[in-house]
């Protein structure tokens, strides 16, 4: 069920990007410029949550708990794999809130404007709370079992 999250989550930055590219100049000086736009840095932080969490969501969890007997060292892979999506995940939040407050909040820019940081801060909130409910419903035993367990 963590489709709506994702959806809403990828809609809301390229709903920004999209502004972003359509933004016209203000009527009463037209030669004027918008004084930001959306580039290839405010994908970045997206693109590192996005990874982030299909490698949590890959990992199988029985070798997170050690049920499986296979390899005696896949347990401690499935560690280091998921230690390294939960830090894309947080780097992509770190990065999405500081692009809001450096490019966007400090700069002042007028709240049509800043709008593109928060979508990015809320793309990649909105990725983690998919993430969360992805593993929750992976974790699950039946259809009414949840457990939030590594």
């Amino acid at each position: 069920m963590p489709f709506p999250q994702f959806t809403l989550a990828n809609w809301t930055f390229l709903d920004a990007a999209i502004l972003s590219a359509h933004t016209n100049p203000p009527y009463e000086d037209p030669q004027i410029p918008p004084p930001v736009h959306v580039q290839f840095v405010d994908w970045v932080p997206g693109i590192c949550s996005l990874l982030g969490m299909l490698i949590i969501n890959l990992i199988d969890k029985d070798r997170i708990r050690g049920d499986d007997y296979g390899d005696s060292m896949a347990v401690w892979r499935a560690h280091l794999f998921l230690c390294i999506g939960f830090a894309f995940m947080a780097g992509g939040l770190a990065g999405s809130m500081s692009l809001l407050v450096l490019k966007y909040v400090m700069m002042d820019y007028p709240e049509q404007y800043t709008y593109y940081g928060y979508a990015n801060v809320s793309q990649n909130v909105a990725l983690m709370l998919s993430a969360v409910v992805l593993w929750i419903a992976q974790s699950a035993q039946t259809e009414y079992d949840y457990s939030l367990t590594l």
